[in-house]
């Protein structure tokens, strides 16, 4: 999987729209304001950075080697995923839904219910 599909399967969520607060080599992925996603394209391996349950981002770190806590983040709730062909496509697709829907579910009430 490379950059392109993280960057489209990310946009395809409900309001999800990108931005480049760090500058045009991180691809800033947001909901309502939020970021649940960060696509590194700046070394030779592309990275997407993701919100995720600290058990599971536990376990995914113990499963795949190229699964790591989150590059300047909060590494408790964040991995970041090298997009080196060991993770499979439909794995990675399952993490970008699970920190899109990590997020949301930090939304008030109000906003959860519009976006649907």
């Amino acid at each position: 999987m490379g950059p392109q599909e993280v960057s489209a399967h990310a946009l395809s969520l409900p309001a999800a729209v990108e931005d480049h607060p760090f500058g045009p080599d991180l691809d800033v992925y947001k909901v309502e304001g939020k970021i649940f996603a960060l696509l590194s394209t700046r070394d030779e391996t592309a990275a997407v950075s993701l919100k995720c349950d600290p058990e599971l981002a536990l376990h995914l770190r113990h499963e795949h080697p190229a699964i790591t806590p989150g590059y300047h983040l909060n590494k408790r709730h964040w991995n970041t995923v090298l997009l080196d062909g060991t993770v499979p496509a439909d794995e990675v697709l399952d993490l970008i839904d699970h920190s899109y829907e990590r997020v949301i579910a930090g939304l008030p009430k109000a906003v959860r219910l519009r976006l649907g």
